[in-house]
């Protein structure tokens, strides 16, 4: 009850990622938004949500990670609800903010208490399954649910919907989660929080909107995060943290670079070439989302037996061939000649996801479990929004030159996963004993 409970909370924020695409046309005509406020709407929940996840995962080290999920859940279900009232365009911008902020608090909270519930590797890396199949399974549904929902009563249920599933969830975390203390000699490193977020956020946000203002701040950010960090008697981000997750890191932002990239410019091919509806090419996807949703339980039996390295290594092989695939589709291929990438895809991300969060988290300390899934997870989002840009950009809009940019994608992606398993290679340990 416990890691299903976890697993809702963590199926709120990813589902709100998704989710709100779908009603974008809706809510612009209800609320007269114009394109760069519909844009608002989605990149004010992205933007603040990988803004804040280092800093909701070390206050939850500090705090206790039950105290930090529940505030958590109260910010979505206050913010959900005040996304489902809003008036104007600006309202909703700023209630998708509070939405992110919830999230950023709920994702690694909830990671950490599922690690730090199931001490033993084996039952970890099980554990850990069951939450990715989850997070799959809503990356999935949000556009499919969304629609429905849409369409039988408007964009505002889309929002709704998540106040009484936050209420059940976060009375079943007082329930289930154990209290927990303050950790004795930790306090806040504010000085690391007010750094850490104009980093991440203005980071994440030069990649979406193509600001070199926003990289400047970013840049300079991060390294006044580096100097405050490197001064404080107890760090956001140890040092050790950083050298113990830093391949893991890498292969996550990866991982979405490659998988939230590649579901962007095959809509677009399918859409804008292949000339399928919204409805039709959202089906014609399923071949990518449904190995991902059953692989993930699955792989995390597997990665309790085996480890991380071989599932990972396995995962990022049978996906380059997959993107390779995108070099031989043309204008008048038909479905079939897209399988391959879409199911390489889904099994690749299948495999993947367990494995390359077990490895983020194994071997740290309980206390540094939090800011383990936080600096996870950062990675995963500015990973898929940096995908979403370079292969957008290589892409380009359907037209005269873009079925040359689908293949370039497709080899930048198959490049970088080969870079991915010599990191994998080199720095994710074995373990020493399966099973242990």
């Amino acid at each position: 009850m416990l890691l299903l409970t976890m697993c809702a909370g963590m199926f709120l924020v990813q589902l709100d990622v998704t989710v709100v695409n779908v009603a974008l046309p809706a809510l612009g005509a209800d609320l007269h938004a114009g394109l760069a406020a519909q844009q608002w709407v989605v990149d004010g929940y992205t933007v603040v949500l990988a803004a804040f996840l280092l800093t909701g995962g070390a206050l939850g080290d500090v705090f206790g990670h039950r105290r930090i999920v529940l505030t958590g859940f109260g910010l979505f279900g206050v913010a959900s609800a005040a996304c489902g009232l809003a008036a104007t365009a600006p309202v909703l911008v700023a209630a998708r903010a509070g939405q992110g902020l919830g999230a950023a608090l709920l994702l690694p909270g909830t990671l950490a208490v599922i690690t730090n519930a199931h001490p033993g590797r084996a039952e970890r890396a099980r554990a850990l399954g069951v939450w990715a199949g989850v997070s799959a399974l809503a990356l999935a549904a949000g556009p499919v649910l969304g629609g429905a929902v849409v369409a039988a009563a408007g964009w505002r249920p889309v929002f709704w919907l998540t106040v009484p599933i936050v209420l059940a969830a976060a009375g079943a975390t007082r329930r289930l989660v154990p209290c927990g203390t303050r950790a004795p000699g930790r306090r806040v490193d504010v000085a690391g929080a007010l750094t850490a977020a104009p980093a991440l956020g203005a980071g994440v946000y030069a990649v979406i909107a193509g600001s070199a203002v926003a990289a400047v701040v970013a840049a300079v950010a991060l390294a006044a995060f580096r100097v405050v960090e490197r001064r404080s008697p107890d760090p956001m981000l140890p040092p050790d943290v950083v050298r113990r997750t830093s391949s893991a890191t890498f292969v996550s932002a990866a991982m979405n670079f490659v998988g939230i990239g590649a579901i962007l410019v095959l809509t677009l091919y399918l859409q804008g070439v292949r000339h399928a509806s919204p409805l039709t090419a959202g089906f014609e996807v399923l071949p990518l989302f449904g190995p991902l949703s059953v692989l993930a339980p699955v792989t995390g039996r597997l990665t309790a037996r085996f480890g991380p390295r071989p599932l990972m290594v396995t995962g990022l092989a049978l996906g380059v061939p997959g993107m390779l695939n995108l070099v031989l589709v043309k204008e008048n291929s038909g479905y079939a000649a897209l399988l391959p990438t879409l199911l390489g895809l889904g099994v690749s991300m299948g495999l993947l996801t367990t494995a390359v969060v077990t490895a983020a988290v194994s071997g740290l300390p309980p206390e540094r479990a939090g800011v383990a899934s936080g600096v996870n997870n950062t990675a995963r989002q500015a990973g898929g929004a940096l995908g979403v840009a370079v292969l957008g950009s290589v892409a380009g809009a359907p037209g005269a030159g873009f079925l040359a940019g689908l293949h370039e994608a497709g080899v930048i992606a198959a490049a970088l996963w080969l870079a991915a398993i010599g990191v994998t290679l080199a720095g994710i340990r074995a373990p020493a004993a399966a099973g242990s």
